[in-house]
């Protein structure tokens, strides 16, 4: 197939294109400079050009909650754009299928059962990310609109539960959970610091999924977008505590200090878990442990270092 991808550049797009499954497919991956995605016109015409058989629309302006919390406007109205823009050009091109990355941030907050797809919009989100949740809802919602008026469209959005891995975000003023924790061991461990912060107790409980794993499920999908739902989610359907994931790394890093608790900081929801009976009755788990990836990960991190 020939398939257009946006966010080519960032950390899903580049595992995807690094999976060996990519390589059975011609990629169009224009760069910021050859595709504005925020100009309507511009994405019309390029998609009316290339007449892609497939698009992944993997872009996005994404950050941890500092960043979320600093620049909500930026957050909600950049990534409702983008969306906005690739989907209408998408319709009115008339390319038949398209995959939207959404995110676990459209869920409720406070849900303490794994979140499943019929609940996205039945309640409050959370205050710490919510332009961003509110531009990923408009834009999945958008998705299920247009396959709803034109049956022959086939525009589905899946939902990956937190992402870490390869091509990852480590500076400090924009990394995720993960990253943040990976690059905080590691200079602790290089500096010879004997502590560590981590904010709140630590007790808050995430659900984290390898990159390459989420690649394999959206080229699995590129395949089978008829048989999927509008709405399905890709994670692992278990989690761990923010507690678990410092203690982990610290032994893939080589960090031997101790961890301090700074309970005044903000932590987000308390959990925050999908249900992923859907992906796995349509044939999909994930299959990379947390020790693997975070080893991997850290790999990565290092032959980056010098940029952070």
């Amino acid at each position: 197939m020939k398939i257009l991808l946006t966010g080519a550049s960032g950390m899903v797009g580049r595992n995807l294109l690094e999976h060996p499954a990519a390589q059975q497919h011609q990629w169009l991956i224009p760069r910021h400079a050859d595709l504005d995605l925020a100009d309507f016109g511009a994405v019309c015409h390029f998609v009316s050009q290339q007449q892609p058989d497939l698009i992944i629309h993997a872009a996005g302006r994404v950050g941890g909650i500092q960043a979320n919390m600093r620049e909500p406007v930026r957050f909600l109205v950049e990534n409702l754009d983008m969306g906005r823009n690739v989907l209408l050009a998408a319709a009115q091109v008339g390319v038949p299928k398209l995959l939207n990355i959404g995110s676990s941030c459209m869920y409720p907050r406070n849900r303490d059962a794994a979140l499943k797809e019929e609940e996205v919009l039945t309640g409050e989100l959370e205050p710490t990310n919510e332009g961003y949740a509110l531009a990923k809802i408009a834009v999945a919602r958008l998705a299920e609109y247009i396959s709803r008026e034109q049956s022959s469209l086939h525009y589905k959005t899946v939902i990956p539960c937190n992402l870490y891995g390869r091509h990852d975000k480590f500076d400090p003023r924009w990394s995720h959970l993960i990253p943040a924790i990976i690059h905080k061991l590691h200079e602790a461990k290089i500096t010879g610091a004997n502590e560590v912060e981590i904010w709140g107790s630590g007790e808050a409980r995430r659900e984290f999924l390898y990159a390459g794993d989420l690649a394999g499920a959206l080229l699995g999908a590129a395949d089978r977008m008829e048989e999927l739902p509008s709405l399905m989610n890709i994670g692992l359907g278990h989690d761990y505590s923010v507690n678990d994931y410092y203690q982990t790394a610290a032994e893939v890093v080589g960090f031997t200090g101790k961890f301090v608790h700074d309970l005044t900081k903000p932590v987000g929801m308390n959990r925050k878990l999908t249900d992923v009976s859907k992906a796995h009755e349509w044939g999909w788990q994930a299959s990379t442990s947390l020790e693997e990836g975070l080893a991997k990960t850290y790999e990565f991190y290092l032959k980056t270092i010098e940029g952070i």
